[in-house]
């Protein structure tokens, strides 16, 4: 079976079905490693602390 057409988001190479969207275990560690270091952000205003702990409350009363 063929690799996926689109190419590993990090370095361009095929996709790895083993490490999809990935073409090894580097580039998916690497991307880890984006999300860990804050390399990666939703666009938004940052959340205020109190909001954050309303939300655990709720969560946990569900």
């Amino acid at each position: 079976m063929p690799n996926s057409s689109k190419p590993c988001p990090i370095c361009r190479k095929p996709r790895s079905a083993e490490f999809s969207p990935f073409c090894s275990s580097r580039c998916r560690d690497r991307d880890l490693a984006q999300w860990f270091g804050d390399g990666y952000a939703v666009p938004g205003r940052p959340a205020m602390p109190e909001e954050i702990a309303d939300e655990v409350l709720r969560t946990r009363e569900d």
